[in-house]
């Protein structure tokens, strides 16, 4: 596909723009990264002293570079053993962002009568909070085994599975497409990282947001400057 560049930061490919915002029926998120300005995994370990090792399996993985996402989460969950509780309430208090626009991006959503999806290889301790605070509709992401207020180092299996990787993901979004009654071409997808490449496959329009180059290219909007709310640019 050619790409244009629609605006100084703004490249769009595949269609020409503006769409209908209210033409969609969702909107889906990942979160680290995306919605929110940190990888939360990696600033759980610091806590550890093992920001460096685990920050380096991460962005291996975003990249693409690691076949295999579960393992690299289950390698870098296990580094975490012994971090407290409290330090989980650290990171979301004092380093955890919403990325510029996202606010004004879910609320315009959300005006124009789309639901919202928050789906994440990150950690239901953080989706829930940001879930509530951005009144988001459903949820997706993994649960951190907690016992006697430390982690554990494991993850806890869900009733839909072990953990949520990019196939998940794209599940997660056609599952809540079905469950709406829309088609999965009435969806928004935004992330910045190779797991989200399911399903921004699977969308009717597929945003990367400051992303990997891998999901720069393959998607239909690529924000590479300024905040979320960019997506409003194309979106009308």
């Amino acid at each position: 596909m050619s790409s244009l560049e629609f605006a100084p930061g703004l490249v769009v490919q595949g269609f020409t723009p503006p769409l209908a915002l209210a033409d969609f029926g969702l909107i889906a998120f990942d979160m680290d990264s995306t919605l929110i300005n940190i990888e939360c995994v990696d600033e759980i370990a610091s806590a550890a002293g093992k920001k460096a090792e685990v920050a380096a399996i991460t962005e291996a993985a975003m990249r693409g570079e690691i076949a295999d996402y579960k393992e690299s989460l289950r390698q870098r969950v296990a580094l975490l053993r012994g971090v407290s509780v409290q330090h989980l309430q650290h990171v979301y208090d004092q380093r955890l962002q919403l990325n510029p626009g996202a606010q004004r991006l879910v609320a315009a959503c959300k005006a124009a009568g789309l639901k919202v999806l928050l789906v994440s290889g990150g950690f239901t301790f953080f989706t829930d909070r940001v879930r509530d605070r951005l009144g988001i509709d459903f949820t997706r992401s993994n649960v951190l085994e907690i016992e006697h207020g430390a982690l554990t180092g494991r993850m806890v299996d869900q009733p839909w599975g072990d953990i949520c990787d990019g196939q998940e993901k794209r599940r997660m979004l056609l599952q809540t497409c079905q469950q709406l009654g829309i088609s999965p071409r009435q969806a928004i997808a935004v992330g910045d990282g190779a797991n989200d490449l399911p399903m921004m496959g699977e969308a009717g329009l597929s945003v990367a947001y400051h992303a990997k180059p891998k999901v720069r290219e393959q998607a239909m909007v690529a924000i590479n400057q300024g905040g979320l709310d960019r997506l409003l640019d194309v979106l009308r």
